[in-house]
C-alpha cells in the first residue's frame, strides 16, 4: 500500500492499521485520532483540556528559508485553531539532510521562532540533528498544543443537521503557490508570466489562522460554528469528504458554489489537476447554525478574506453529495492527491 502514492497514507490503511493500534486506552482523551480529525482533546483536569495537532515541518528550497518557515508554522498553525482555540505551544522535530548548510538551517530556525512569537506560541521542546536518508521537503515533525475550557472548543463531531457550509478563499491555493514557485519556468511557459507572478504571490493565503479565528469569535457549537476542517490534501471535496465520514452526516454541496480563481484554473490546467480535488492549505471548511452564517461572513469580510456558501448539511449520512450542471452524485475521492505525482514528476525531470 505504502508505495502506490505518495502523501498521507490510504483511509484503508489509516483504518485497518493506525485506528486500531493507538497504544493504552486513556479516560482523558475525548477526541483521539480519526479521519478527518485535525486535533486531538485530551482533559487535564475539571474544566480544562488541552488542544493538540501534529504536522511535518518542511523546507521547499526553491521557496526559500524563510517561506518555508512561515509555511510550516503555519500548517500546524492552521489545523490548531480549526478548534477555535489559538494556539500556544510548540514542539519541533528537526530531521535535517546532510545537503542543508548550517547557515540556510539558522535563517529557517530564526524565520520559525519569529513567526511563532508574531502568533503567540511558545517553542517549549523538540529535537535537532543532521541524518543520511532525510532529505527535502519534509525535515522533521512537529506539535502545537493550546490549553482551553471543555466549552469552548469545535470538532467535527459537532456538526449539525441544518447547518450551513461555508469555505473561505478558494480551492487549491497551496498546489498554485507551490507549483508556480517550485517551477516558475514551466509555469510561466504555460500560463503567462502575468498570472505567473501572482499565482506565486498565493503562498501568503496558505493560512487558515486568521479565518478560523475570525468565524470562531461570532460563538461556538449552539452559538455559532460548529465545525472548522483546513482542505489540505485531497482540497476541497477531500476535506468535505472527511467532515461527512467524522461527522456522520449527508453533506450538500453545490460545485459550482467553489470558488476556483483565475491563477488556480491555469496553473492547476496546466500540470493536469482538477483545483478541487488538490491541496489547498489556506482554504478553510466551516460548518455554522444557520442563524450565524451571515455574522461568520461579516466577521471574515471585515478580516478582509473572502467566503462562500457552498452548501448545507443533511441528515444522517455518512456522505458527501455533490450537485453539478443539474444531477447529484455522491463523491468517492481518489486514494491520493495527485498533487504529489506532479510534484515528484517536476523534480525528477528537473523542471524550472
Amino acid at each position: 500500500m505504502l508505495k502506490e502514492g505518495l502523501g498521507k497514507v490510504d483511509r484503508d490503511f489509516l483504518g485497518r492499521v493506525l485506528l486500531k493500534h493507538t497504544g493504552a486506552d486513556s479516560r482523558s482523551v475525548i477526541v483521539g485520532p480519526g479521519m478527518g480529525l485535525d486535533n486531538a482533546i485530551v482533559s487535564i483536569g475539571p474544566g480544562r483540556v488541552m488542544v493538540v495537532t501534529a504536522d511535518p515541518l518542511s523546507i521547499i528550497p526553491s521557496i526559500g528559508m524563510v517561506d518555508s518557515a512561515w509555511l510550516t508554522v503555519h500548517e500546524l498553525a492552521s489545523d490548531l485553531t480549526t478548534s477555535a482555540v489559538a494556539p500556544q505551544f510548540a514542539v519541533l522535530d528537526y530531521n535535517l539532510p546532510p545537503s542543508l548548510s548550517p547557515d540556510d538551517f539558522e535563517r529557517y530556525a530564526i524565520a520559525v521562532s519569529d513567526e511563532c512569537k508574531r502568533l503567540g506560541i511558545s517553542i517549549i521542546g523538540g529535537h535537532t540533528g543532521r541524518y543520511p536518508g532525510s532529505g527535502f521537503s519534509i525535515v522533521g515533525g512537529g506539535m502545537m498544543m493550546a490549553i482551553s475550557g471543555e466549552d469552548a472548543y469545535v470538532t467535527p463531531r459537532m456538526i449539525r443537521e441544518g447547518d450551513v457550509l461555508i469555505m473561505t478563499k478558494g480551492a487549491a491555493i497551496e498546489a498554485t503557490a507551490v507549483l508556480a514557485l517550485a517551477f516558475p519556468e514551466r509555469t510561466e511557459e504555460k500560463v503567462g508570466g502575468k498570472i505567473s507572478r501572482r499565482a506565486a504571490s498565493y503562498l501568503r493565503r496558505c493560512s487558515t489562522v486568521e479565518d478560523a479565528l475570525a468565524a470562531s469569535s461570532v460563538g461556538v457549537r449552539s452559538e455559532g460554528v460548529t465545525a472548522m476542517h483546513d482542505a489540505t490534501e485531497g482540497g476541497v471535496m477531500g476535506g468535505l469528504y472527511e467532515l461527512a465520514r467524522t461527522s456522520g452526516r449527508t453533506l450538500h454541496v453545490e460545485r459550482e458554489s467553489v470558488y476556483v480563481s483565475e491563477e488556480t484554473r491555469a496553473v492547476c490546467a496546466a500540470f493536469g489537476l482538477d483545483p478541487l480535488v488538490t491541496v489547498s492549505e489556506g482554504t478553510l471548511l466551516i460548518a455554522c447554525r444557520p442563524n450565524r452564517s451571515e455574522g461568520v461572513l461579516k466577521r471574515l469580510a471585515d478580516k478582509r478574506i473572502d467566503g462562500f456558501r457552498i452548501g448545507t448539511v443533511g441528515a444522517r449520512g455518512p456522505r458527501l453529495s455533490v450537485a453539478e450542471k443539474g444531477s447529484r452524485r455522491t463523491y468517492i475521492p481518489p486514494k491520493f492527491d495527485p498533487y504529489w505525482a506532479v510534484y515528484a514528476r517536476g523534480v525528477k525531470r528537473g523542471w524550472k
